[in-house]
C-alpha cells in the first residue's frame, strides 16, 4: 500500500500494455556441491504478465523453487538477467535488494513462519516497522490486511491459537500490508486440509481478480493450480508444457 493509503485496485482499462511484472532473459543456475555442479535451471526464458496468476509445477528438482529465489532476489542467476517491476536485480547491491524485497515482494510460504511469541496483529505489523509510517498508519494498513482475509476478530490471538488455516491466512495478511507489487507463493497450501486449502486459495484468488495482484505459485497440487491464469510444467530446469486457463478474467 501507498503510505497511509489502503490497498488499490489494479487498473485493468489501461491503453497501452504495460511490461510484465516479470522477465527471464536467457536464465542459467548452477550449484556447487564441493566439486560437483548441479544445473538446476538452463537458459531459461519467461515473461509473466502484471496481474497474471502463474502456477509452476514439476518434479522436485526441476527448478520451481529457483525461480521463485531468483524474481524475489533471494538468490542470483549463473547466467541471464531476471527483470522484477522494471528493475534488473543483477544491478542492485545487497542492501539495494532487500530493500527492493520489501517495496516490491510479499512471501507466502508453506509453513507459515509466523513469530509464536507474537500476536496476529503484531506479526502482519513486523513488515512496516522498517517504513516510516506512524504508529496510526501501521494500525490502518495492518487492519485493513486483517480485514481482507477476515481475521480482524483474531488479531491479538498467537499462532497456537488459530488453525493452520488461520495461520496462513495470517501470512498472507502479512504478505498484503506493505501492498506488494507481486507475491511469491511456495506452496501455499501444502500444510492444509482440503477446507483449509480452498479457503486459501480462494484469498489469493481474490487478491488477484480483486484487486489486481500478480502471484506466482509454486505447487504440486493440480486442484490448486486449476485456480492459476496459466500453469508452467518445469523438468529438469527446462519448461515443457505451458497450460493457459480461462478463469473467468
Amino acid at each position: 500500500m501507498e503510505h497511509g493509503s489502503t490497498m488499490t485496485v489494479g487498473d485493468h482499462g489501461a491503453a497501452a500494455p504495460a511490461e510484465p511484472i516479470i522477465r527471464l532473459v536467457g536464465v542459467t543456475k548452477v550449484y556447487h556441491r564441493d566439486a560437483i555442479e548441479v544445473p538446476v535451471l538452463e537458459r531459461l526464458d519467461l515473461d509473466v504478465e502484471r496481474g497474471e496468476f502463474l502456477a509452476l509445477m514439476g518434479p522436485s528438482g526441476s527448478g520451481k523453487s529457483t525461480i521463485l529465489n531468483l524474481v524475489s532476489g533471494i538468490d542470483t542467476p549463473t547466467e541471464g538477467r531476471v527483470i522484477v517491476a522494471g528493475t534488473d536485480l543483477s544491478d542492485l547491491s545487497s542492501a539495494e535488494l532487500a530493500s527492493f524485497r520489501s517495496r516490491h515482494i510479499g512471501f507466502i510460504f508453506q509453513s507459515y513462519n509466523l513469530i509464536p511469541v507474537l500476536t496476529a496483529y503484531q506479526n502482519v505489523e513486523l513488515p512496516l516497522l522498517l517504513t516510516d509510517l506512524t504508529r496510526k498508519e501501521r494500525k490502518d494498513h495492518v487492519v485493513a490486511a486483517l480485514d481482507i482475509v477476515g481475521l480482524t476478530d483474531r488479531m491479538d490471538h498467537l499462532p497456537r491459537q488459530l488453525s493452520g488455516g488461520q495461520e496462513q491466512r495470517v501470512a498472507i495478511a502479512r504478505a498484503i500490508v506493505t501492498d506488494p507489487s507481486l507475491f511469491v507463493a511456495d506452496e501455499p497450501t501444502g500444510d492444509l486440509d482440503a477446507h483449509s486449502a480452498a479457503d486459501v486459495l480462494t484469498l489469493l484468488q481474490r487478491l488477484h481478480v480483486e484487486f489486481g495482484k500478480s502471484i506466482v505459485m509454486v505447487t504440486h497440487d493440480p486442484h490448486a493450480a486449476e485456480r492459476a491464469d496459466r500453469i508452467l510444467h518445469l523438468e529438469k530446469g527446462v519448461l515443457v508444457e505451458s497450460q493457459v486457463r480461462n478463469n473467468g478474467r
